[in-house]
């Protein structure tokens, strides 16, 4: 938000209003979004522990599901494409294939959109991508987990 303020009778230039997005705040909103969950390669395993050097490079454990094969992105890549600002844009407008609950990223606040783009920013190397989509019908190369609902009674 711009605001004009008034020195000595003239108008000075616009300021900024300070943001209140922090690296810090991106972290804690990686673990409270669930973010490590599929994006940290051994986040589960390792009861929770964020390894930076790892911290949401992607993972090669797809899910498989009616949709096909879909991978956890690098999100290090993901957001070296993209200024802060089309990443808070791109935050609150994005849809992507399940499980990724893309629904929920478009809750956060524009200052959380930015935190986690700072924090993820931090983190250094970019790694390696994440393995490409697998249309549903073609078999994946790397190992999955099959995520698709039960067969029900009598059907």
């Amino acid at each position: 938000m711009l605001r004009a303020m008034v020195v000595g009778g003239l108008l000075a230039l616009p300021v900024q209003a300070a943001s209140a997005a922090s690296v810090e705040d991106g972290a804690r909103l990686a673990v409270i979004s669930g973010c490590h969950d599929c994006h940290t390669p051994g986040y589960a395993q390792s009861g929770g522990q964020v390894d930076p050097a790892r911290s949401l490079v992607g993972d090669g454990v797809g899910f498989r599901g009616p949709w096909g094969t879909t991978y956890p992105a690098n999100l290090r890549i993901t957001l070296s494409k993209m200024s802060e600002t089309e990443f808070a844009d791109y935050a609150k407008s994005f849809q992507t294939r399940p499980p990724m609950p893309w629904f929920n990223v478009h809750a956060w606040t524009e200052d959380e959109a930015r935190s986690f783009y700072l924090y993820v920013k931090s983190l250094g190397e970019l790694g390696p991508a994440a393995p490409e989509f697998v249309p549903p019908g073609a078999e994946p190369k790397s190992p999955f987990i099959v995520f698709a609902p039960p067969q029900m009674p009598g059907q």
